[in-house]
């Protein structure tokens, strides 16, 4: 659950009436000057935190300010420590916490409206007051005439048109991002986008939402840890959705949870265990396990809220994700980096072996152990290899399923530090009895608990699997003698870069002298074609000086 929010500001979204160009423009102004912020902050103070800073408390006022649809994009990046400054992903980080709540007059008239009876008729009691404002709706207490506490949630006026509106702009956006930025085209934005909009679509539909947690309840029925409210149906429509009060204390609430007498390291082996249930038995997990919606019993179970933002995983995806989970269980970078080409998630390349060296020292150094940034100095030239070569994508689901992932992770480094991401997986491997018979994905999870609980018994020497290693390279001509220098290769890329630029640089501006003196004559159709060239060069003189920039950015990383 959200926190409460008083806020008496009225906010763009939530005008009576609000066209289509209104929010184009809206839209479009504030995407632009984030470019242009994020642009004049590189260039003229790159290492100013305070700065960062200030942009990312605009940023987040900006976001509140377009309303619900940019409130979501937002907590889906308050996750992305990989894309956006540390400064960002704090301030979105309080997106989870901050939203404003609407009137509780406005509240009452949509649940007498959409449930066709006055508020005392549905209700013994009814706080006016909301404990909490989330982006989509708020939340208020209520006790039933049956003397069950419960909790009432109101979804926020005109929200289906503003989504209507919404979809509309991101469509063009993306349009736009596809048409002038070929490098965008790679992250599959189209398809990231139909399944945002699914969500979201869903998500504005409380019936579907009863429905996933009861499904989600059943999913967990034999499992005492886990705690998932109940749906009163009487009281539930698509957009009013009543369900049983089950207070507890916010999962990334490290001292609470320690006052509690609770041991923060069975936290995170419950949490991952339960979604690792969710992901690999299930197939049917959470997909926006942000702190808000996990909460701890004083008994140590785990509160889920919010079923809202589900995803279901195809059969085929989830053996794949069985068989990803073991892989990296038994540190096999060859197994990992077949099923990430299988999934979608790695092009394959001209030359694998940066990608592989990759997999194998995250696998190596922080499958036990916290991620060291610094560690990462040890393999700077295959970093520098994989940006050149841009071997890794992101299909669409996998938006998500690595969102939840990447949240549980950043949750777990919350509660513990220094914790371990193998040992917290090893309740739940040893959960997997040596199940025979069954189908699916069960099967193939118990087939796998086999074979890696065989290997940890049988295990090879170090000597061993080096040998095998180095046959298996060697079949496949992968081992070969290879003498480069990794700075001359960079700097005969900048060099090349460097011609190409002089090279356009004459060609404009010969073609605009060109153009001139042809417009001073009776020549003016010829003048026309000189400027349109000059034109055009222009534009690749900027494309490479760009190109450029970027180059002589990552040599300076990789140095």
């Amino acid at each position: 659950m959200l926190q409460k929010v008083n806020s008496n500001k009225p906010l763009r979204w939530q005008r009576s009436k609000y066209s289509l160009f209104q929010r184009q423009i809206d839209i479009f102004t504030a995407a632009g000057k984030l470019l242009f912020y994020t642009w004049w902050d590189n260039k003229v103070a790159p290492r100013d935190a305070g700065r960062r800073d200030r942009r990312a408390r605009w940023l987040v006022a900006t976001l509140i300010d377009l309303g619900p649809t940019f409130i979501k994009i937002g907590q889906a990046l308050s996750t992305r420590a990989d894309l956006l400054p540390l400064e960002y992903v704090k301030a979105l980080a309080t997106l989870q916490d901050r939203v404003p709540e609407f009137s509780s007059e406005e509240a009452i008239a949509a649940i007498e409206s959409e449930l066709g009876h006055s508020l005392h008729a549905l209700y013994r009691d009814f706080d006016p007051f909301p404990i909490a404002a989330a982006s989509l709706g708020q939340v208020h207490k209520a006790r039933l005439h049956t003397g069950e506490e419960a909790i009432v949630k109101v979804q926020r006026p005109g929200l289906e048109q503003l989504f209507a509106l919404d979809f509309k702009v991101l469509y063009d956006l993306v349009q736009l991002a596809n048409r002038f930025f070929p490098w965008a085209r790679k992250y599959e934005l189209k398809e990231i986008y139909r399944e945002f909009i699914g969500f979201l679509s869903q998500e504005i539909d409380y019936l579907i939402e009863g429905k996933n947690a009861d499904r989600f309840r059943e999913n967990f029925e034999g499992n005492s840890q886990v705690l998932v409210p109940k749906i009163y149906w009487r009281y539930t429509t698509k957009r009013i959705l009543t369900m049983e009060y089950l207070p507890g204390t916010k999962i990334d609430d490290r001292h609470a949870i320690e006052a509690m007498g609770l041991d923060v390291c069975e936290i995170n082996r419950l949490g991952i265990s339960c979604y690792l249930k969710q992901l690999l038995l299930d197939g049917f997990f959470q997909a926006d396990p942000h702190p808000g919606n996990m909460a701890v019993t004083p008994d140590g179970r785990l509160i889920f809220y919010d079923f809202g933002m589900m995803a279901e995983l195809k059969p085929l995806a989830k053996d794949r994700m069985i068989r990803t989970f073991f892989a990296v269980l038994k540190k096999d970078t060859d197994a990992v980096l077949k099923a990430l080409i299988e999934m979608g998630l790695i092009v394959p390349v001209s030359d694998m072996r940066p990608v592989r060296r990759l997999l194998n020292f995250l696998l190596e150094n922080f499958t036990e152990k916290p991620i060291d940034v610094k560690a990462f100095g040890e393999i700077r030239s295959e970093i520098y290899s994989m940006f050149q070569q841009q071997p890794f994508r992101l299909p669409a689901q996998m938006t998500f399923i690595i969102k939840s992932l990447t949240t549980l992770d950043g949750i777990a480094r919350t509660l513990d530090p220094q914790y371990n991401l193998r040992a917290c997986m090893q309740p739940f491997v040893k959960s997997i009895t040596l199940e025979r018979g069954k189908v699916g994905a069960i099967s193939e999870l118990a087939q796998q608990t086999r074979h890696f609980i065989k290997e940890r018994f049988q295990k090879p020497s170090a000597a061993e699997v080096l040998l095998t290693r180095l046959e298996k390279r060697l079949e496949s001509g992968e081992l070969q003698l290879q003498v480069r220098s990794i700075e001359s290769d960079r700097a005969l890329n900048r060099l090349n870069l460097s011609v190409k630029s002089l090279i356009y640089a004459c060609l404009s501006g010969f073609t605009f002298l060109a153009g001139a003196v042809l417009l001073l004559g009776p020549y003016g159709s010829g003048a026309i074609v000189a400027f349109a060239i000059s034109a055009i060069a222009f534009l690749l003189l900027l494309r490479s000086l760009l190109r450029l920039a970027i180059k002589e950015k990552l040599d300076r990383l990789a140095q």
